[in-house]
Protein backbone atom coordinates (compact mmCIF):
# COMPACT_ATOMS: atom_id res chain seq x y z
CA UNK A 1 0.00 0.00 0.00
CA UNK A 2 1.34 3.37 -1.18
CA UNK A 3 1.19 6.54 1.44
CA UNK A 4 -1.53 7.88 -0.76
CA UNK A 5 -3.67 5.11 -0.81
CA UNK A 6 -2.69 4.77 3.40
CA UNK A 7 -4.10 8.53 4.07
CA UNK A 8 -7.04 7.92 1.53
CA UNK A 9 -8.39 5.03 3.55
CA UNK A 10 -8.02 6.90 6.39
CA UNK A 11 -9.64 9.72 5.33
CA UNK A 12 -12.59 7.55 4.34
CA UNK A 13 -12.75 5.36 7.52
CA UNK A 14 -12.54 8.99 9.58
CA UNK A 15 -9.26 8.12 11.66
CA UNK A 16 -7.73 11.36 9.48
CA UNK A 17 -9.71 14.63 9.09
CA UNK A 18 -7.79 16.87 7.20
CA UNK A 19 -7.62 20.37 8.52
CA UNK A 20 -4.94 21.53 5.73
CA UNK A 21 -5.65 23.01 2.53
CA UNK A 22 -3.19 20.07 0.99
CA UNK A 23 -4.55 17.88 -1.08
CA UNK A 24 -3.59 13.78 -0.62
CA UNK A 25 -0.57 14.06 -2.93
CA UNK A 26 0.69 16.80 -1.28
CA UNK A 27 0.22 15.91 1.62
CA UNK A 28 1.55 12.49 0.74
CA UNK A 29 4.28 13.75 -0.78
CA UNK A 30 5.19 16.32 2.05
CA UNK A 31 5.22 12.83 4.39
CA UNK A 32 7.97 11.30 2.12
CA UNK A 33 10.28 14.37 2.36
CA UNK A 34 9.81 14.55 6.56
CA UNK A 35 10.80 11.09 6.38
CA UNK A 36 14.01 11.53 3.98
CA UNK A 37 14.88 14.30 6.73
CA UNK A 38 17.87 13.69 8.62
CA UNK A 39 19.85 14.86 11.55
CA UNK A 40 23.38 16.75 10.89
CA UNK A 41 26.37 14.89 11.89
CA UNK A 42 27.31 16.02 15.52
CA UNK A 43 30.70 18.29 15.63
CA UNK A 44 33.66 16.78 17.92
CA UNK A 45 36.99 18.15 17.84
CA UNK A 46 39.61 18.66 15.01
CA UNK A 47 42.46 17.50 17.35
CA UNK A 48 45.90 18.61 16.97
CA UNK A 49 47.17 15.94 14.12
CA UNK A 50 45.11 17.07 11.10
CA UNK A 51 47.45 17.29 8.16
CA UNK A 52 46.71 18.88 4.71
CA UNK A 53 47.55 16.69 1.63
CA UNK A 54 46.75 13.45 2.48
CA UNK A 55 46.67 10.37 0.31
CA UNK A 56 43.99 9.75 -2.34
CA UNK A 57 43.55 6.53 -1.15
CA UNK A 58 41.41 4.15 0.47
CA UNK A 59 43.48 1.77 2.13
CA UNK A 60 45.10 2.73 4.85
CA UNK A 61 46.96 0.08 6.67
CA UNK A 62 49.94 -1.75 5.33
CA UNK A 63 51.41 -5.39 5.47
CA UNK A 64 52.82 -6.34 8.82
CA UNK A 65 50.42 -4.38 10.66
CA UNK A 66 49.30 -5.38 13.89
CA UNK A 67 45.62 -4.75 14.83
CA UNK A 68 41.88 -5.43 14.37
CA UNK A 69 41.29 -4.97 10.79
CA UNK A 70 38.79 -2.21 10.45
CA UNK A 71 36.02 -1.99 7.06
CA UNK A 72 34.40 1.71 7.65
CA UNK A 73 32.31 2.85 5.35
CA UNK A 74 29.24 5.24 5.08
CA UNK A 75 27.21 7.80 2.67
CA UNK A 76 27.28 11.97 2.62
CA UNK A 77 23.94 13.37 3.11
CA UNK A 78 22.07 16.24 2.93
CA UNK A 79 19.74 17.27 5.98
CA UNK A 80 17.15 16.68 3.07
CA UNK A 81 18.27 13.31 2.66
CA UNK A 82 19.45 13.68 -0.80
CA UNK A 83 23.21 12.84 -1.79
CA UNK A 84 25.99 15.09 -1.41
CA UNK A 85 28.06 13.75 -4.80
CA UNK A 86 30.73 16.59 -4.74
CA UNK A 87 31.71 15.96 -1.11
CA UNK A 88 35.52 15.42 0.08
CA UNK A 89 36.20 13.18 3.14
CA UNK A 90 39.82 13.47 4.83
CA UNK A 91 39.78 10.57 7.43
CA UNK A 92 42.74 10.27 9.42
CA UNK A 93 43.36 8.34 12.94
CA UNK A 94 46.25 6.89 15.56
CA UNK A 95 47.89 3.46 15.00
CA UNK A 96 47.33 0.61 17.19
CA UNK A 97 49.85 1.52 19.86
CA UNK A 98 48.06 5.08 19.60
CA UNK A 99 50.82 7.33 17.86
CA UNK A 100 49.64 10.04 15.15
CA UNK A 101 52.02 9.95 12.13
CA UNK A 102 52.91 13.38 12.22
CA UNK A 103 56.34 13.36 9.65
CA UNK A 104 54.16 11.07 7.13
CA UNK A 105 50.93 10.44 6.08
CA UNK A 106 50.32 6.11 7.90
CA UNK A 107 46.34 6.03 8.57
CA UNK A 108 45.44 9.22 6.56
CA UNK A 109 43.40 9.70 3.59
CA UNK A 110 41.12 12.01 1.28
CA UNK A 111 38.45 10.30 -0.52
CA UNK A 112 36.18 11.79 -3.01
CA UNK A 113 32.70 9.75 -2.80
CA UNK A 114 31.21 11.07 -6.16
CA UNK A 115 27.95 10.47 -7.11
CA UNK A 116 26.58 8.02 -5.06
CA UNK A 117 28.08 9.84 -2.27
CA UNK A 118 29.54 6.54 -0.63
CA UNK A 119 32.97 6.33 0.61
CA UNK A 120 35.18 3.57 2.53
CA UNK A 121 38.34 2.51 3.87
CA UNK A 122 40.32 -0.14 5.03
CA UNK A 123 42.61 0.48 8.20
CA UNK A 124 43.00 -1.50 11.83
CA UNK A 125 40.73 -0.01 14.50
CA UNK A 126 43.22 2.27 16.15
CA UNK A 127 44.53 2.43 19.91
CA UNK A 128 44.33 4.38 22.61
CA UNK A 129 46.39 7.39 23.07
CA UNK A 130 47.52 9.27 26.65
CA UNK A 131 45.71 12.20 26.27
CA UNK A 132 42.33 10.76 25.04
CA UNK A 133 40.11 8.50 26.84
CA UNK A 134 38.08 6.74 23.86
CA UNK A 135 39.39 5.21 20.71
CA UNK A 136 38.03 7.37 17.39
CA UNK A 137 38.39 8.16 13.77
CA UNK A 138 38.66 11.83 13.14
CA UNK A 139 36.19 13.18 9.89
CA UNK A 140 36.57 16.18 7.73
CA UNK A 141 33.83 16.85 5.33
CA UNK A 142 33.83 19.44 2.74
CA UNK A 143 31.82 20.15 0.15
CA UNK A 144 30.52 23.27 -2.00
CA UNK A 145 26.71 24.88 -0.51
CA UNK A 146 27.73 23.06 3.02
CA UNK A 147 29.18 23.88 6.47
CA UNK A 148 32.44 21.94 6.66
CA UNK A 149 31.64 18.72 9.12
CA UNK A 150 33.91 17.96 11.64
CA UNK A 151 33.74 15.29 13.74
CA UNK A 152 34.97 11.95 15.37
CA UNK A 153 33.52 8.31 14.84
CA UNK A 154 33.79 6.56 18.17
CA UNK A 155 33.38 2.55 18.68
CA UNK A 156 30.52 0.50 20.24
CA UNK A 157 33.27 -2.00 21.75
CA UNK A 158 35.87 0.39 23.21
CA UNK A 159 36.39 -1.18 26.59
CA UNK A 160 35.78 1.99 28.00
CA UNK A 161 32.50 1.41 27.59
CA UNK A 162 32.39 -1.84 29.73
CA UNK A 163 29.40 -2.90 26.73
CA UNK A 164 26.95 -0.24 27.80
CA UNK A 165 27.90 3.15 25.54
CA UNK A 166 24.52 4.25 26.16
CA UNK A 167 25.22 4.62 29.94
CA UNK A 168 29.11 5.50 29.89
CA UNK A 169 29.98 7.17 26.62
CA UNK A 170 30.46 10.78 28.31
CA UNK A 171 33.44 8.98 30.11
CA UNK A 172 34.80 10.58 26.92
CA UNK A 173 34.31 14.70 27.74
CA UNK A 174 34.58 15.14 24.17
CA UNK A 175 31.89 12.53 22.96
CA UNK A 176 28.96 15.25 22.98
CA UNK A 177 26.66 13.18 21.06
CA UNK A 178 25.43 9.13 21.71
CA UNK A 179 25.16 9.31 17.46
CA UNK A 180 28.79 9.37 17.04
CA UNK A 181 29.19 5.83 18.72
CA UNK A 182 28.48 3.78 16.16
CA UNK A 183 27.94 -0.28 16.53
CA UNK A 184 30.79 -2.70 15.81
CA UNK A 185 30.20 -5.74 13.65
CA UNK A 186 32.92 -8.45 13.24
CA UNK A 187 32.93 -10.60 10.20
CA UNK A 188 34.82 -13.74 9.98
CA UNK A 189 36.68 -15.97 7.81
CA UNK A 190 38.90 -18.72 7.73
CA UNK A 191 41.96 -16.21 7.92
CA UNK A 192 40.49 -13.18 9.89
CA UNK A 193 38.49 -11.02 11.49
CA UNK A 194 37.17 -7.86 10.13
CA UNK A 195 35.56 -5.48 12.57
CA UNK A 196 32.37 -3.35 10.17
CA UNK A 197 31.17 0.12 10.71
CA UNK A 198 28.78 2.02 9.20
CA UNK A 199 29.37 5.92 9.31
CA UNK A 200 27.20 8.15 7.46
CA UNK A 201 27.90 12.03 7.56
CA UNK A 202 25.57 14.33 7.28
CA UNK A 203 25.83 17.82 6.32
CA UNK A 204 24.01 21.36 6.43
CA UNK A 205 23.55 23.55 4.11
CA UNK A 206 25.43 27.35 4.28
Amino acid sequence: MTRRELLERCVVSGALVLTTSLSLPALAAEWNESEKKRKPTPYCELGPFYKREAPHTSTLWAPGDSGMPLALSGVVYGTRGEIVPDAKVEIWQADIDGHYDIDGYRFRALLSPGPKGAYAIESIVPGHYPSRVCQHVHFLTTAPGHKPLITQMYFATDPVFEGNPDKNYTRDPLINSRDLVRPVMIKSDAQRSVAVVTFDLVMETV
